[in-house]
Parts: structure tokens; C-alpha cells; sequence
């Protein structure tokens, strides 16, 4: 099966193409850089992994891949969710993004940090089918950055599964066998 990633996040791209690396008879090719980014407009990760995948489909006449992804801080009330890369405004800015994050922990009174990584994966044909997988990380947000990998709120996010480490402290291989995105992945290519 052949499918186009429809990010346009390099950083995300590279981890779906990881994870997805040892599945034969998947073959991953990148989104053309003539397809223009596409509005997440819908009010949940389905909507938006999927409003990516159709356009994509759409725009190659090949199947796609994509994904959204949504960080829930509990003591937030769900926040920064569905709009986690845009949390501190147009444009994304992954700095100030979590710079907004843990200010706003820091003003909490119960110092609950509590949360959980949300991924939607979808595969979408040309025929009109649709597969969507799920995956969720639990863990809580640290009280500053760590870390030099990963990107996105990967520095200040640390997994129940990670030994104390954040995702930006963990190899890519580690990160992946526990994340969000690994999980989902996984399910999507059970799924195909």
C-alpha cells in the first residue's frame, strides 16, 4: 500500500515515517510541496486528521496519512487540546507555546500537572474509505524544560512510561515505543 503523508510538519512527518519504518508492504512518500497547508478548521483531532488526509487525497489522487495531535493538562480544564500548536497564537510557535503552558500552571493553586498526549491517525482512500486509530501517552507537564530532542511541548512533558524523563531526554526509539503517536501509528497499521 502506498500512501502520502499529509503534514506538513517535518518534525512529525519524520516520526510517522519512523514508527512506520518496519511495516512491509506500507510505503510512506512526502507531501508535495506544491499542496498548500490545509486550515484545521474542525473543533476535534478527528476532524482535522481527517479534514488533512481528504485534502490530501484529494490534491495527489492517492491515499494519505495524517494525524493531529492534542496535549490535555487537566488543570486546565483540557487546554491547550485541539489547538496545541497554535496555543499562543497565530503563528505556531512551539517556544511560546510552552512558555503560555507552564506560566499558566504556574498561577494553579493545587499544582495538579496532571495530562496526557491525545494522537488521532487516520488513512484515507481514494475510494471514500476512512480507518482511524487513537493513541494516548499519560504523564504530567515538569516544572521547566529538559531535554535537547523531540519538539513541540516534548521538553516539558514526561511520560508515566519514562522513568522520569522527558520526551526531549528520551532516544527517538524509546519515545516511540511509548507516545501518543507511536501507539496510534501502531494501531493504524494493525488496522490497514
Amino acid at each position: 500500500m502506498r500512501f502520502v503523508l499529509a503534514s506538513a510538519n517535518p518534525h512529525k512527518a519524520a516520526e510517522i515515517a519512523e514508527i512506520m519504518a518496519d511495516e512491509r508492504g506500507i510505503e510512506l512518500i512526502a507531501r508535495p510541496a506544491d499542496v498548500p497547508d490545509v486550515d484545521e478548521t474542525e473543533l476535534t483531532l478527528q476532524g482535522n486528521a481527517l479534514l488533512k488526509a481528504r485534502a490530501l487525497v484529494v490534491a495527489t489522487g492517492l491515499a494519505a496519512i495524517a494525524d493531529d495531535t492534542g496535549l490535555e493538562v487537566d488543570a486546565l480544564g483540557g487546554a491547550p487540546g485541539v489547538i496545541s500548536a497554535r496555543y499562543a497564537g497565530e503563528p505556531s510557535d512551539a517556544v511560546a507555546n510552552r512558555a503560555k503552558l507552564l506560566y499558566e500552571l504556574s498561577l494553579q493553586l493545587l499544582g495538579d500537572r496532571s495530562a496526557r498526549f491525545r494522537t488521532v491517525a487516520v488513512a484515507v482512500f481514494p475510494d471514500g474509505r476512512e480507518v482511524i486509530a487513537h493513541g494516548v501517552c499519560e504523564g504530567v507537564i515538569g516544572l521547566d524544560e529538559r531535554g535537547e530532542g523531540g519538539f513541540g511541548y516534548d521538553s516539558i512533558f514526561v511520560p508515566v512510561e519514562g522513568n522520569g524523563r522527558t520526551f526531549a531526554e528520551m532516544t527517538s526509539d524509546e519515545k516511540h515505543a511509548v507516545s501518543h503517536r507511536g501507539r496510534a501509528f501502531r494501531a493504524l497499521q494493525t488496522l490497514l
